[in-house]
């Protein structure tokens, strides 16, 4: 038996969500079901990150455990003739018996996009949340360097969140302007809460429209209520651009403790 990580790309549109369930169609069915298909046996994959229904993936990591012996950096050649076109493995490797995608994860980056712009955008529809009223990007990207460091985000969790504690590090919250009509936040974190990268746009996009102040984060840390923050942005915006491990997760991750409880994420969440 082998165990192999795979880095997976989708677009969620057509999908519940990441994980398999009774309502609908998920990523993780799909892959499954194509996975044992090519392996000749039953598989079962473990995401990193439990993608919401519409959320995109640039860089989901799964991994199984197989006795098929299909090289692993093989994968994507043999699974990319078998997925539908809005799932491609873009990588396989092997891991150790002990690595596990989920509880090794040493962080995440995620990205939401915004198109600010009057009317709406046939072509990117799918991937921007479409804001028609101007939004000033200063006072958002103020707003955001207050989000960094070590902080109970208790108030960025949305109803449903199961984390044991709220307790997380930001170490990176960034707006960038790639065109004049978008604005693209990303964030990096050590693990992020249920709906907690929709709720800092959400919050962002207000602070952008003047309905609420460059202090909302800063008020609801304090407050860890959260009715101080804005509304929960739409999944289609969101992206899991990267899951990252460190060097020892893939040497003896049987001897690295798995300190963190899975948080609940939506995109993680």
């Amino acid at each position: 038996m082998s165990r192999v990580l795979l880095t997976v790309e989708y677009d969620g549109t057509a999908y519940a969500g990441w994980q398999r369930q009774l309502n609908g169609l998920a990523v993780q069915q799909v892959l499954e079901e194509k996975l044992s298909e090519a392996c000749g046996e039953t598989i079962i994959v473990t995401g990193a990150s439990r993608t919401d229904a519409g959320v995109h993936a640039a860089g989901q990591r799964a991994h199984f455990d197989t006795r098929s012996r299909i090289p692993p950096e093989k994968y994507p050649f043999v699974l990319n003739t078998m997925l539908p076109p809005d799932i491609r493995v873009t990588e396989g490797r092997a891991v150790p018996e002990g690595f596990h995608a989920r509880f090794l994860t040493s962080g995440k980056m995620y990205t939401y996009r915004i198109l600010n712009r009057r009317h709406g955008s046939a072509l990117r529809r799918l991937r921007y949340v479409h804001v028609p009223v101007p939004l000033e990007v200063e006072p958002m990207r103020r707003a955001a360097q207050t989000l960094l460091g070590r902080h109970d985000f208790a108030a960025f969790q949305a109803a449903g969140g199961t984390a044991k504690t709220t307790v997380r590090t930001l170490r990176s919250a960034a707006l960038v302007q790639p065109a004049e009509d978008e604005i693209v936040l990303t964030v990096e974190g050590d693990a992020f809460l249920y709906n907690m990268v929709r709720i800092i746009a959400g919050t962002l996009i207000e602070i952008g429209q003047g309905k609420r102040g460059e202090d909302a984060f800063l008020r609801a840390f304090e407050t860890r209520d959260r009715l101080a923050l804005g509304v929960t942005a739409p999944p289609h915006g969101l992206e899991l651009t990267r899951v990252d491990y460190s060097p020892e997760a893939f040497l003896c991750p049987e001897k690295i403790r798995w300190h963190r409880e899975e948080p609940t994420e939506e995109e993680s969440e």
